[in-house]
């Protein structure tokens, strides 16, 4: 996947879990949790939902790397996605 494939894949994700969210106003380098308002099952699907559309294991200990959008299309594309 390219990087703006990837970027898209994340944001369809986040649009089924927060999609009263405007993501027009998310900048890459934004806290997803904090701008979205996404509790911690939110993210937990979030990052299911990375894994289920790339097929890239995610261990816990790396959750904190997908902290932004810019993180998770570095995360994903340094594993292969």
């Amino acid at each position: 996947m390219t990087k703006d494939e990837i970027r898209k894949t994340a944001l369809d994700i986040l649009a089924g879990i927060a999609p009263e969210a405007d993501f027009a106003a998310l900048g890459d380098e934004d806290e997803l949790r904090e701008v979205l308002d996404l509790d911690s099952m939110d993210f937990l699907n979030f990052v299911t939902g990375l894994h289920e559309a790339t097929g890239a294991e995610i261990p816990e200990a790396d959750y904190r790397d997908l902290s932004t959008l810019q993180g998770v299309v570095d995360y994903l594309k340094a594993a292969g996605a």
